[in-house]
């Protein structure tokens, strides 16, 4: 189903991982074929249904909670099944989403014409549940579309399980390929703009700032066959796999950005990194404590803890925001991380939505302050940063929320890919060391795309 339009696919990443890669690592879910399609660009949000085609002026966020309130009322009743997840909005939200929530420059160049929002509200998903090895249809009783989705579902996963997986003599399409890969930051350009931030730190404007870099490359061939690759050669907990009409989106995210059930908010940002030694497992285990003792990355950290913090209390009852872990150590594929986690218990008189812009974008991707952060990004780097940094994921109708920070993403549009890393910088944060963590964080995207290792 990966080639059908709107189709969408998270994926906790158990499958490549051939075990849990995070906590909540028991599902993955998929749909296709939404009853109404969202898409925001500049002022203007489309609403889609049926070919009808509605052009509505406002909040993205509130013209997404407008369209979710029909089917919120329709699943009152509670969730059937005891499943995790019910029917509701699955999509993007850029980074450049902001703009429609803060005051921020118009510096950056936007070369990639990607819609700020885009999202579908879906009538029918697909729950494949891990733990108990069982996939489930979850989806609108007594609504002719929904019967008709749910019996294409059941058929396509028939024609797929286990015991009646069809041969085929289709030949497998090719991954995509590019030639070479471009920077939008010379390592020169990007001291320069590291020295910049540097200045602003000493000034008093800010304590971080993350500060990224743009690769694009032109490519032919096909986008899921790279995204199971990438997935397989490095299972992230948070991925997901999205073909819009306009483009297609490979998120290979390990962070977690805001997840929320039953009124109960969690995020993780990460924030601390090393490079691993898999040819050293003695060596590899030192720069995981190593990483950990660093009085620099758990610095940079903890002042994002305090950005957190300060967003989640905007939407949480007073007195419930906590840090029940701080400076907890992750190993990943190609790095180590620093991952704390926040949590608090939202207001009652609150929608999800409302939580999602309070917090958008997340703190660890922006800096701190974080207006002011954005606006340094703005001005250093030189294009807009689209997708990247904004958060991909699930808007329930029971007023669940599930989303990560769109990182280790590539995003393809009219044959051509582009990804971005970057990473925090701090008054002592030093130019080679942040140059390579770019570098190692762009590693797996780069060797995906090129087929070198």
């Amino acid at each position: 189903v990966a080639d059908q339009p709107w189709a969408v696919f998270l994926d906790s990443g158990v499958i490549a991982a051939k075990r849990p890669v995070n906590r909540h690592a028991d599902y993955d879910v998929l749909a296709i074929k939404p009853r109404l399609q969202l898409v925001t660009r500049d002022l203007i949000t489309n609403v889609t249904e049926d070919s009808e085609r509605r052009q509505i002026q406002g909040d993205p966020l509130a013209i997404l909670r407008d369209s979710l309130r029909p089917l919120e009322q329709l699943y009152q009743a509670g969730k059937p099944l005891d499943c995790p997840y019910l029917p509701g909005a699955i999509g993007y939200f850029s980074y450049d989403l902001a703009r429609r929530f803060e005051q921020l420059p118009e510096t950056a160049v936007d070369d990639e014409g990607l819609p700020a929002m885009a999202v579908g509200i879906y009538d029918v998903i697909v729950v494949v549940d891990h733990r108990e090895k069982t996939t489930a249809l979850i989806g609108r009783q007594n609504h002719r579309a929904a019967v008709s989705l749910a019996a294409e579902w059941r058929n396509i996963l028939k024609l797929y399980s286990s015991d009646g997986c069809p041969e085929t003599d289709v030949e497998t399409p090719a991954k995509l390929r590019a030639q070479s890969i471009e920077e939008n930051m010379s390592r020169q350009r990007y001291a320069a703009c590291f020295q910049a931030v540097r200045d602003y730190t000493i000034a008093g404007d800010c304590y971080q700032v993350n500060l990224a870099k743009r690769f694009t490359a032109r490519v032919k061939g096909d986008s899921w066959q790279t995204y199971a690759a990438l997935r397989a050669a490095s299972p992230a907990p948070y991925g997901a796999y999205f073909n819009f009409p306009f483009a297609q989106v490979l998120s290979n995210s390990p962070e977690s950005f805001i997840q929320c059930r039953d009124g109960r908010v969690i995020t993780s940002p990460i924030k601390g990194t090393s490079a691993r030694d898999h040819d050293d497992p003695a060596n590899d285990r030192r720069i995981a404590r190593q990483l950990l003792q660093s009085r620099k990355d758990r610095a940079e950290n903890l002042m994002i803890v305090d950005l957190m913090r300060n967003d989640l209390s905007k939407c949480c009852e007073l007195g419930s925001v906590a840090v029940p872990k701080l400076f907890a150590l992750h190993s990943f594929a190609n790095v180590h991380h620093l991952i704390s986690t926040i949590t608090g218990v939202l207001r009652k008189n609150l929608h999800v939505l409302d939580l999602l812009r309070n917090c958008f974008p997340g703190g660890s991707i922006t800096g701190a302050p974080k207006i002011r952060a954005m606006q340094i990004i703005e001005e250093l780097e030189p294009h807009r940063r689209g997708l990247y940094c904004g958060a991909m994921g699930y808007v329930g109708v029971d007023g669940s929320l599930e989303t990560n920070i769109a990182i280790r993403t590539i995003v393809v549009k009219d044959g051509v890919a582009r990804f971005s890393a970057g990473g925090g910088l701090v008054i002592d944060s030093g130019v080679a060391e942040e140059y390579q963590e770019i570098i190692d964080k762009a590693r797996m995207m780069t060797q995906a795309l090129t087929g070198q290792s």
